[in-house]
């Protein structure tokens, strides 16, 4: 069975930045072991998988460890292929997920004449929580504030140190935590942020669009404003538009083609 696969680098303007992702279109389901093993074959962050049923497509997303329930950058992937690869006609398009239904809208962005893609996804307004044990020695910083929603959401008081920190991936893998993810205000930006999570295969992650499904409402409420423009500052980096719109938020991003063939399986 031969089967088409694109990677593209998500939140991305040029190849070699923003966050990798294959994307395989499917005419029907596999089974979910084949899935996985593509997946780990592909050995990127995330592998997203989608089926047309109807008007909408059903999207599955894997790291080369495990299924996840929802992924931004490999949602934002799969729509640039639709759009761009597979000559999807409308400029909304929408995937059914484990997270509900995820709309898309492709628009031009006035300031730069490229395609952007928004993401409507789920607001997941984090909570104020103490820090896990041993999760301040893991960082290598001391946590003073801490807030959860499926992930740890840890907040420091400017970009030099999000930038500067060396986690002990080891001592994070052995806490069980899911992701946790380390941001700050800045200068140029809204506020930027890293994201660790070794627990699912990923020490550091490039850009993670769902983070932003809690970030968003976090500082959107610190900062008195709806609209944002947020940096994730991997070693890749990309760029992120933030908007809090009532119990959803937008996502926003642009996207390149880095591969296209096909796999045999």
């Amino acid at each position: 069975m031969e089967l088409q696969l694109y990677q593209v680098d998500a939140f991305a303007s040029q190849v070699f930045g923003g966050n990798p992702a294959a994307v395989v279109p499917l005419l029907e389901w596999l089974d979910e072991s084949l899935l996985q093993s593509i997946a780990a074959e592909n050995n990127l962050a995330e592998t997203a998988f989608f089926v047309r049923k109807g008007e909408t497509y059903e999207i599955r997303w894997f790291t080369p460890w495990a299924e996840v329930d929802l992924c931004g950058h490999a949602t934002l992937a799969s729509a640039y292929v639709l759009f761009n690869e597979l000559n999807y006609k409308s400029n909304t398009l929408v995937f059914d997920s484990k997270s509900g239904l995820l709309q898309v809208d492709k628009i031009i962005d006035v300031k730069t004449n490229e395609d952007l893609f928004l993401l409507d996804f789920p607001n997941q307004k984090p909570v104020v929580c103490g820090a896990p044990l041993g999760l301040s020695e893991a960082l290598g910083i001391d946590v003073k504030l801490c807030l959860e929603n499926e992930i740890y959401i840890v907040v420091l008081d400017g970009e030099a140190q999000v930038a500067s920190l060396k986690p002990n991936f080891t001592r994070l893998l052995e806490l069980g935590i899911r992701g946790v993810t380390v941001t700050a205000p800045s200068n140029q930006y809204d506020f930027v942020n890293r994201y660790f999570a070794p627990f699912i295969g990923i020490n550091e992650d490039s850009v993670t669009g769902s983070a932003f499904t809690k970030l968003i409402p976090y500082w959107a409420k610190r900062l008195n404003k709806d609209i944002m423009i947020a940096k994730q500052i991997s070693r890749r980096g990309g760029e992120v538009y933030c908007e809090l719109a009532g119990d959803r938020v937008k996502i926003g991003g642009t996207a390149v083609k880095y591969l296209q063939g096909a796999i045999r399986v």
